[in-house]
Protein backbone atom coordinates (compact mmCIF):
# COMPACT_ATOMS: atom_id res chain seq x y z
CA UNK A 1 0.00 0.00 0.00
CA UNK A 2 1.58 3.06 -1.12
CA UNK A 3 0.18 7.06 -0.81
CA UNK A 4 -1.66 7.03 -3.99
CA UNK A 5 -3.87 3.45 -5.73
CA UNK A 6 -3.26 2.81 -9.08
CA UNK A 7 -5.69 -0.29 -9.17
CA UNK A 8 -7.83 1.85 -11.44
CA UNK A 9 -5.31 2.56 -14.09
CA UNK A 10 -3.86 -1.27 -13.97
CA UNK A 11 -7.57 -2.88 -14.42
CA UNK A 12 -6.78 -4.17 -17.67
CA UNK A 13 -3.50 -5.76 -16.72
CA UNK A 14 -5.26 -7.47 -13.17
CA UNK A 15 -8.13 -8.63 -16.05
CA UNK A 16 -4.91 -9.94 -17.73
CA UNK A 17 -3.99 -11.95 -15.57
CA UNK A 18 -6.71 -13.02 -13.94
CA UNK A 19 -7.73 -14.87 -18.10
CA UNK A 20 -4.13 -16.15 -17.75
CA UNK A 21 -4.87 -18.32 -14.28
CA UNK A 22 -8.40 -19.33 -16.20
CA UNK A 23 -9.85 -17.51 -12.29
CA UNK A 24 -12.52 -15.66 -14.91
CA UNK A 25 -14.02 -17.69 -17.41
CA UNK A 26 -14.76 -15.05 -20.12
CA UNK A 27 -13.38 -11.33 -20.45
CA UNK A 28 -15.20 -8.68 -19.08
CA UNK A 29 -16.93 -6.14 -21.50
CA UNK A 30 -14.53 -3.52 -21.14
CA UNK A 31 -11.06 -5.54 -21.98
CA UNK A 32 -10.68 -4.65 -25.59
CA UNK A 33 -11.71 -1.41 -25.11
CA UNK A 34 -9.49 -0.50 -22.11
CA UNK A 35 -6.24 -2.20 -24.38
CA UNK A 36 -7.01 -0.31 -26.96
CA UNK A 37 -8.23 2.79 -24.95
CA UNK A 38 -5.56 3.16 -22.01
CA UNK A 39 -6.33 5.27 -18.99
CA UNK A 40 -3.94 8.04 -18.29
CA UNK A 41 -0.52 7.80 -16.45
CA UNK A 42 -0.72 10.85 -14.83
CA UNK A 43 -2.88 11.88 -12.12
CA UNK A 44 -3.74 15.68 -12.53
CA UNK A 45 -4.14 17.12 -16.28
CA UNK A 46 -2.38 19.81 -17.03
CA UNK A 47 -4.06 22.88 -18.60
CA UNK A 48 -3.84 23.38 -21.85
CA UNK A 49 -1.44 26.28 -23.51
CA UNK A 50 -1.34 27.75 -26.92
CA UNK A 51 2.08 28.12 -28.89
CA UNK A 52 3.78 31.17 -28.19
CA UNK A 53 6.56 32.64 -30.61
CA UNK A 54 9.75 33.17 -28.99
CA UNK A 55 10.84 37.09 -28.49
CA UNK A 56 6.80 38.13 -28.99
CA UNK A 57 5.63 39.89 -25.35
CA UNK A 58 2.52 39.24 -23.90
CA UNK A 59 -0.76 40.40 -24.75
CA UNK A 60 -2.46 43.10 -22.51
CA UNK A 61 -5.62 42.83 -23.35
CA UNK A 62 -7.09 41.02 -19.81
CA UNK A 63 -4.69 43.52 -17.98
CA UNK A 64 -6.44 46.31 -15.86
CA UNK A 65 -5.99 49.64 -17.32
CA UNK A 66 -4.85 52.52 -14.42
CA UNK A 67 -8.47 54.48 -13.67
CA UNK A 68 -7.46 57.99 -13.30
CA UNK A 69 -9.55 61.25 -12.44
CA UNK A 70 -9.41 65.05 -13.02
CA UNK A 71 -9.96 65.23 -9.11
CA UNK A 72 -6.90 63.25 -9.07
CA UNK A 73 -4.48 65.56 -10.20
CA UNK A 74 -6.09 68.82 -8.97
CA UNK A 75 -6.06 67.27 -5.42
CA UNK A 76 -2.20 66.31 -5.79
CA UNK A 77 -1.53 70.13 -6.60
CA UNK A 78 -3.21 71.41 -3.59
CA UNK A 79 -1.41 68.79 -1.47
CA UNK A 80 2.28 69.52 -2.92
CA UNK A 81 1.35 73.40 -2.08
CA UNK A 82 -0.61 72.67 1.61
CA UNK A 83 1.59 69.71 2.51
CA UNK A 84 0.51 70.75 6.39
CA UNK A 85 -3.23 69.85 5.29
CA UNK A 86 -2.20 66.39 5.77
CA UNK A 87 -3.00 67.06 9.33
CA UNK A 88 -6.61 67.39 9.45
CA UNK A 89 -7.50 63.84 8.71
CA UNK A 90 -10.47 63.62 6.86
CA UNK A 91 -12.90 59.82 6.34
CA UNK A 92 -13.53 59.73 3.18
CA UNK A 93 -16.76 57.54 2.73
CA UNK A 94 -18.57 56.42 -0.46
CA UNK A 95 -20.54 58.83 -1.90
CA UNK A 96 -24.27 58.43 -4.08
CA UNK A 97 -22.13 60.47 -6.52
CA UNK A 98 -25.43 62.92 -6.60
CA UNK A 99 -22.99 66.19 -5.10
CA UNK A 100 -23.84 68.06 -8.17
CA UNK A 101 -27.83 67.73 -7.15
CA UNK A 102 -27.09 68.61 -3.41
CA UNK A 103 -23.94 71.14 -4.00
CA UNK A 104 -24.23 74.45 -6.25
CA UNK A 105 -20.27 74.91 -6.66
CA UNK A 106 -21.15 77.56 -9.08
CA UNK A 107 -21.60 79.62 -5.12
CA UNK A 108 -18.28 80.78 -3.66
CA UNK A 109 -16.52 78.46 -1.24
CA UNK A 110 -17.26 81.76 1.82
CA UNK A 111 -20.87 82.67 0.53
CA UNK A 112 -22.98 82.60 3.32
CA UNK A 113 -25.39 79.80 1.96
CA UNK A 114 -23.03 77.84 2.36
CA UNK A 115 -24.02 74.92 5.09
CA UNK A 116 -21.94 72.41 4.37
CA UNK A 117 -18.08 72.28 5.88
CA UNK A 118 -15.71 72.94 3.50
CA UNK A 119 -12.59 71.20 3.00
CA UNK A 120 -9.90 70.76 0.29
CA UNK A 121 -12.10 67.71 -1.71
CA UNK A 122 -14.60 70.85 -2.12
CA UNK A 123 -11.95 73.40 -3.13
CA UNK A 124 -11.47 70.72 -5.65
CA UNK A 125 -14.66 70.74 -7.24
CA UNK A 126 -15.01 74.05 -7.06
CA UNK A 127 -11.57 74.76 -9.32
CA UNK A 128 -13.14 71.94 -11.57
CA UNK A 129 -16.29 74.00 -11.80
CA UNK A 130 -14.58 77.03 -12.46
CA UNK A 131 -12.17 75.57 -15.34
CA UNK A 132 -15.22 73.90 -16.66
CA UNK A 133 -18.14 76.99 -16.40
CA UNK A 134 -16.44 79.63 -15.24
CA UNK A 135 -14.16 80.11 -18.48
CA UNK A 136 -10.87 79.95 -16.23
CA UNK A 137 -7.75 78.85 -16.76
CA UNK A 138 -6.56 75.72 -14.47
CA UNK A 139 -3.79 78.40 -12.55
CA UNK A 140 -6.80 80.95 -12.16
CA UNK A 141 -9.59 78.76 -11.02
CA UNK A 142 -6.77 77.59 -8.76
CA UNK A 143 -6.04 80.43 -7.26
CA UNK A 144 -9.63 81.51 -6.89
CA UNK A 145 -11.26 78.86 -5.49
CA UNK A 146 -8.03 78.71 -2.61
CA UNK A 147 -8.43 82.56 -1.98
CA UNK A 148 -12.34 81.30 -1.59
CA UNK A 149 -11.35 78.83 1.25
CA UNK A 150 -8.88 81.02 3.09
CA UNK A 151 -11.53 83.44 3.54
CA UNK A 152 -13.81 80.00 4.67
CA UNK A 153 -11.12 78.95 6.92
CA UNK A 154 -10.51 82.71 8.91
CA UNK A 155 -13.84 83.06 9.20
CA UNK A 156 -14.33 79.87 11.00
CA UNK A 157 -11.19 80.44 13.13
CA UNK A 158 -12.49 83.82 14.26
CA UNK A 159 -15.81 82.12 15.04
CA UNK A 160 -14.17 79.57 17.49
CA UNK A 161 -11.89 82.12 18.86
CA UNK A 162 -14.78 84.44 19.77
CA UNK A 163 -16.92 81.31 21.16
CA UNK A 164 -13.75 80.65 23.45
CA UNK A 165 -13.67 83.62 24.87
CA UNK A 166 -17.42 84.49 25.26
CA UNK A 167 -17.47 80.52 27.23
CA UNK A 168 -14.43 81.98 29.29
CA UNK A 169 -15.79 85.33 30.56
CA UNK A 170 -18.87 83.67 31.26
CA UNK A 171 -16.98 81.62 34.07
CA UNK A 172 -16.12 77.79 31.39
CA UNK A 173 -13.64 75.97 32.30
CA UNK A 174 -11.26 74.38 29.15
CA UNK A 175 -8.49 71.53 30.12
CA UNK A 176 -5.77 70.69 28.17
CA UNK A 177 -5.98 70.11 24.73
CA UNK A 178 -4.66 67.10 22.78
CA UNK A 179 -1.26 69.38 22.24
CA UNK A 180 -0.86 70.32 25.73
CA UNK A 181 -1.12 66.82 26.88
CA UNK A 182 1.40 65.08 24.15
CA UNK A 183 3.69 68.12 25.03
CA UNK A 184 3.43 66.92 29.26
CA UNK A 185 3.90 63.08 27.98
CA UNK A 186 7.14 64.20 25.97
CA UNK A 187 8.92 66.61 28.63
CA UNK A 188 8.07 63.33 31.38
CA UNK A 189 9.89 61.21 28.96
CA UNK A 190 12.65 63.46 28.03
CA UNK A 191 13.43 63.84 31.91
CA UNK A 192 13.83 59.98 32.34
CA UNK A 193 15.93 59.73 29.74
CA UNK A 194 18.20 62.61 30.77
CA UNK A 195 18.58 60.51 34.36
CA UNK A 196 19.24 57.91 32.33
CA UNK A 197 21.64 59.44 30.18
CA UNK A 198 23.77 60.77 33.24
CA UNK A 199 23.66 57.14 35.29
CA UNK A 200 25.15 55.72 31.89
CA UNK A 201 28.01 58.36 31.91
CA UNK A 202 28.91 58.00 34.93
CA UNK A 203 29.12 54.07 35.13
CA UNK A 204 31.18 54.58 32.25
CA UNK A 205 33.38 57.04 33.19
CA UNK A 206 34.01 54.57 36.85
CA UNK A 207 34.56 51.32 34.29
CA UNK A 208 37.18 53.27 32.21
CA UNK A 209 39.07 54.99 35.65
CA UNK A 210 39.38 51.29 37.01
CA UNK A 211 40.28 49.85 33.31
CA UNK A 212 44.05 48.36 33.33
CA UNK A 213 46.77 50.28 31.73
CA UNK A 214 50.05 48.98 31.38
CA UNK A 215 51.68 52.77 30.84
CA UNK A 216 50.39 53.76 33.49
CA UNK A 217 52.05 51.47 35.87
CA UNK A 218 55.23 51.79 33.72
CA UNK A 219 55.59 55.10 34.82
CA UNK A 220 54.69 54.12 38.38
CA UNK A 221 57.70 51.53 38.37
CA UNK A 222 60.04 54.09 36.78
CA UNK A 223 59.51 57.02 39.32
CA UNK A 224 60.80 54.65 42.04
CA UNK A 225 64.51 54.98 42.90
CA UNK A 226 64.59 50.87 43.09
CA UNK A 227 63.75 50.46 39.91
CA UNK A 228 65.63 53.10 38.10
CA UNK A 229 68.58 51.46 39.93
CA UNK A 230 67.59 47.92 38.51
CA UNK A 231 67.16 49.68 35.43
CA UNK A 232 70.41 50.66 35.31
CA UNK A 233 72.23 46.93 36.31
CA UNK A 234 70.33 45.52 34.32
CA UNK A 235 72.08 45.51 30.77
CA UNK A 236 75.12 43.94 32.52
CA UNK A 237 72.83 41.17 33.32
CA UNK A 238 74.62 37.91 31.87
CA UNK A 239 71.14 36.89 30.70
CA UNK A 240 70.50 40.12 29.18
CA UNK A 241 70.92 40.90 25.05
CA UNK A 242 74.06 42.80 25.78
CA UNK A 243 75.30 40.60 28.12
CA UNK A 244 77.79 40.54 30.85
CA UNK A 245 80.23 43.62 30.82
CA UNK A 246 83.93 43.97 30.79
CA UNK A 247 84.80 45.48 35.01
CA UNK A 248 89.09 44.87 34.16
CA UNK A 249 91.45 42.19 33.98
CA UNK A 250 93.66 41.01 31.57
CA UNK A 251 92.88 41.02 27.95
CA UNK A 252 94.86 38.93 27.20
CA UNK A 253 95.40 35.39 29.06
CA UNK A 254 99.33 34.74 29.93
CA UNK A 255 100.92 32.26 28.34
CA UNK A 256 102.59 29.37 30.34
Amino acid sequence: MGRYSFAAQNVHKTASLLIAAKQTKAPPPWFDIIGSQPPAKRLVRMPMQRPQKAGKKSSKLFTPINISYEEDRLRWEYFNDHPWELARPRTVLEEDGKDSQKWDWGLPLDASLNTFTNTLHRVVQRQRWLMRHGDLSETAAYDKARKEYYRYRHAMEVEARVAREEALAMGAFFGAGPMEVGMKLEDVQYENWKSWAVNETQALKQLSQSAYTGIEEEEDDLSNPSSADLQEISPGVPGSKDGLLAKGGAAVRPAN
